[in-house]
């Protein structure tokens, strides 16, 4: 694995939370600035994925002018309630 070091200005606060945390964690505050931002990176990739996803299906729509089906919404909206995350099959 390569690896390279950044350097980062924070605050006396932030700089003291991290510390105070990794105490409490029995962990390195590098450990846990690294883990938030391994964190961070996945759930933004995340929502760039979908909103290209997002992007693609309104062109389609724009283009076709298909929708889906409110049978199909409708399953998909009582999934989610239920606790299931779904993702459409279009």
């Amino acid at each position: 694995m390569d690896t390279t070091t950044l350097g980062i200005k924070l605050d006396r606060q932030t700089r003291d939370r991290l510390k105070a945390l990794g105490q409490t964690k029995d962990r390195a505050t590098h450990w846990i600035i690294k883990k938030a931002i391994e964190e961070y990176l996945a759930r933004e990739e995340q929502r760039e994925r979908e909103r290209m996803e997002d992007d693609q299906r309104w062109e389609q729509y724009q283009t076709t002018g298909v929708a889906l089906p409110n049978d199909q919404v409708m399953t998909w909206l009582d999934d989610l309630e239920a606790g299931k995350r779904t993702s459409w099959r279009t």
